[in-house]
C-alpha cells in the first residue's frame, strides 16, 4: 500500500484523484494540504505544508506554483519523494526542482499522461527515419478558452522530443502571418486553437510527397492526468533521490 500526501487535495484535480484512489487497492491518501478547508475529506488536512505532521511515503502536488517552494523544502526535510505536477513554475523554481531532487526523489514531466508520454517516446524513434525522408513537421494543439499560455507546454515537450532525436536542426515557427515565402525544410510548425472545452488534443503531423502520417492524441478527461499521477507515485514511492520523469514510470 502506498501512502499519499495530495497537495492541492480541494483544487479541482485533487478531488479527481481523491475519487481514483477510492478505487484504487494499491495507494491511499492519508492526508492532504490545501489553503482552502471548506471541502469535507475523509483524511486529515493542513492549511500549510508546514503544519503537516503525517508521515507519507510520496507526494502527489496538484496546487499552485506560489506554493512550489514551501512543499519542496518540506520534501527535502522529511525525504519524501514528490511528484510534481504544478505547471507554471518560474526559471529559479525550476532550478530549485533540480537542487531537491538532489536530496530526495522528485518526479516531474510536462504531461502526466500516461498515452502523451509513450507518444514522446514514438516520436523519438519515427523523427529521424521520416525526417531523413524528407517529410515536413507540424504540431497542431488544442485546447478549452480558458487557457491561458500557447503553445501548450505539451506541445513543446512533443517538438523538443523531435528535436531532441534529430539533432537539434529544427527552429519552432509560430506564426506565418507576417512572412511570405516558402516553407523551410528545419521549420517544425506549431499552432495552437482555443475554443470551448476541449480538455486537450495534439497532432503531430509528418508531411510528405503524397502521404501523410499523423500521430494523434486525445484527452477527453482530465481523469487521465491523475491517473498518471498516482501511477507515478506508486513508482516513485522509495525510489533514492534523484530527478525523475513520466518516461522513468512507462519504461
Amino acid at each position: 500500500m502506498t501512502d499519499i500526501l495530495l497537495h492541492g487535495c480541494n483544487g479541482r484535480m485533487g478531488q479527481m484523484i481523491a475519487g481514483l484512489l477510492k478505487e484504487d487497492s494499491e495507494a491511499r491518501i492519508v492526508a492532504g494540504v490545501d489553503a482552502y478547508t471548506g471541502i469535507e475529506n475523509p483524511f486529515p488536512v493542513f492549511s500549510r505544508i508546514s503544519d503537516c505532521d503525517v508521515k507519507a511515503d510520496v507526494v502527489i502536488d496538484f496546487s499552485n506554483a506560489g506554493a512550489a517552494d514551501a512543499l519542496l523544502d518540506w520534501c527535502v526535510s522529511t525525504k519524501t519523494p514528490v511528484v510534481l505536477c504544478t505547471t507554471g513554475l518560474s526559471p529559479e523554481q525550476l532550478e530549485r526542482v533540480e537542487e531537491a531532487a538532489k536530496e530526495t526523489a522528485v518526479l516531474k514531466s510536462a504531461n502526466m499522461s500516461v498515452g502523451i508520454n509513450l507518444l514522446l517516446k514514438l516520436l523519438k524513434e519515427a523523427a529521424p527515419t521520416l525526417a531523413a525522408a524528407g517529410f515536413d513537421i507540424e504540431i497542431v494543439e488544442k485546447h478549452h478558452n480558458q487557457k491561458l499560455d500557447a503553445p501548450s507546454g505539451t506541445a513543446l515537450a512533443l517538438a523538443d522530443a523531435i528535436n531532441e532525436a534529430s539533432d537539434g536542426v529544427y527552429t519552432y515557427v509560430y506564426d506565418r502571418s507576417q512572412v511570405r515565402q516558402k516553407r523551410g525544410s528545419r521549420e517544425l510548425g506549431i499552432s495552437a486553437v482555443r475554443g470551448g472545452t476541449i480538455v486537450g488534443d495534439h497532432d503531430v503531423i509528418f508531411a510528405g510527397t503524397d502521404e501523410v502520417i499523423t500521430f494523434e492524441h486525445r484527452a477527453y478527461s482530465r481523469a487521465v492526468f491523475g491517473k498518471g499521477a498516482i501511477q507515478a507515485a506508486k513508482f516513485l514511492a522509495g525510489k533514492p533521490a534523484g530527478r525523475y520523469d513520466m518516461s522513468d514510470v512507462i519504461g
